[in-house]
């Protein structure tokens, strides 16, 4: 098979990329340290007869400032944010870090104040070996005003955003929008860009991982080209976000011409992306996984934090709701993978993911209890005939564990109130 790097799998590597703390601060060190040198451009053009002519130490002046000043600032914000994510995992959830690193305000304050200091120091060092002539020097002094603005403008929008990250609504609204981006993917994409199948396919030659891990994307792309080349079908078993192991199979290979005998199918090994965790980004449940993770939290004993498990309740409302919605139809329509057949993820998982943990642990909270039927009511309510069974299943299950829980029969009265509507259909 030829080597095939698909949007896919780009998208893949540039999220994780995005998640790396040293790649942007890396990258304008780098442009930093080009700036200063093209300044000496300028010395060989007439841009002297045109500019005032600056003296050195004025400018060696402001480069020392920024020098002196900016590591410090830039240890401040490494510490700032560090602490930040620290917050994020001990009162959220650890498997919320992910969301929180990927702060582009964060890590973009901290790549201008690398760069800034990095930038003063290679701008030192020429100038007091009188590497640049009148013209540089404006130009230096030029870039060195521009740097310096871009550092305050930087300090002041990333001190209001400090403030926020890794607090615990912060937090919800990152994995509500990393969760909404997830779903809306698979939403326009129920299958991948694959075909459907109606249930998991047993035939043909098992495909085993031969690692143990999450599944965290499918290069569909790859599985076609391969499965072309090979005259086979592929079945996959094993969606983004399921623990595989070399006792599951990833997929099945299916021979559409001749029986193939050999056991080559390294290829489609490949092109399941295996990492020793879940990720936001193809694996919608995982999304609702870890705001339930949060509302759980937020109920237990040590917390006892109602009100944050009202709000996800909320939340997983609206996400529902998005999945409930009509995909939309791009202009320019994916390229179907004609060989590859893909599982759809079912609604009854990710009601399973996003209610089980609530309902479980805030039975004994009346107020939860209440707020969570008036939600699965709500669902119901949308027209989806597989919503509406999935609600009214819950809704039951979440009444009996209330039953259980609730200690005072006036409590367990709203409760049923607010469940009617699922037990009226089940009479």
């Amino acid at each position: 098979m030829k080597a095939l790097v698909s949007a896919e799998r780009v998208r893949f590597i540039v999220n994780r990329i995005q998640e790396r703390l040293w790649v942007r601060p890396l990258l304008l060190c780098l442009f930093s340290i080009a700036a200063v040198f093209l300044a000496k451009y300028a010395d060989g053009t007439t841009l002297a007869q045109y500019v005032p002519e600056l003296a050195p130490e004025s400018l060696d002046a402001l480069l020392t400032v920024m020098a002196s000043s900016m590591l410090v600032i830039a240890t401040f914000s490494v510490g700032s944010m560090v602490s930040a994510y620290a917050s994020a995992s001990n009162t959220v959830t650890p498997r919320s870090f992910s969301v929180v690193v990927a702060d582009d305000v964060s890590q973009n304050a901290l790549s201008t104040f690398v760069g800034a200091f990095i930038f003063s120091i290679v701008a030192l060092t020429a100038l007091n070996n009188a590497y640049f002539e009148s013209a540089g020097l404006f130009v230096l002094f030029a870039l060195t005003v521009f740097v310096f603005a871009s550092v305050i403008i930087t300090f002041v929008h990333w001190v209001d955003r400090i403030a926020r990250l890794g607090r615990m609504g912060s937090t919800i609204e990152k994995v509500e929008n990393a969760t909404a981006n997830a779903l809306t993917r698979r939403r326009d994409a129920p299958t991948l860009r694959g075909l459907p199948i109606s249930s998991k396919i047993n035939a043909g030659r098992a495909i085993y991982a031969d690692v143990v891990g999450y599944v965290q994307q499918i290069d569909m792309d790859a599985l076609e080209e391969w499965a072309q080349e090979n005259d086979m079908r592929i079945v996959v078993n094993a969606l983004p976000g399921t623990f595989a192991s070399p006792s599951q199979a990833l997929a099945h290979a299916i021979a559409d011409g001749k029986t193939r005998h050999d056991d080559d199918f390294h290829c489609v090994r490949e092109a399941f992306q295996i990492g020793r965790d879940r990720l936001f980004d193809d694996d919608p449940r995982f999304g609702l996984v870890v705001l339930s993770e949060i509302a759980a939290r937020a109920l237990s004993p040590a917390v006892n934090d109602h009100g944050t498990a009202i709000d996800i309740i909320g939340t997983v409302l609206r996400l529902l709701v998005q999945w409930q919605q009509p995909s939309e139809i791009s202009d320019k329509p994916a390229k179907i993978c004609s060989r590859v057949q893909v599982p759809q993820i079912a609604t009854s998982d990710l009601f399973d993911d996003a209610f089980t943990a609530i309902a479980r642990d805030g039975a004994g909270v009346i107020e939860v209890s209440v707020r969570l039927q008036k939600a699965l009511y709500a669902l119901t309510q949308l027209g989806d005939d597989e919503m509406c069974d999935a609600a009214q299943r819950h809704s039951r299950l979440a009444l009996k564990r209330a039953e259980k829980a609730l200690t005072l029969t006036e409590d367990f009265a709203l409760a049923q109130a607010a469940a009617k509507f699922s037990q009226d259909q089940q009479s």
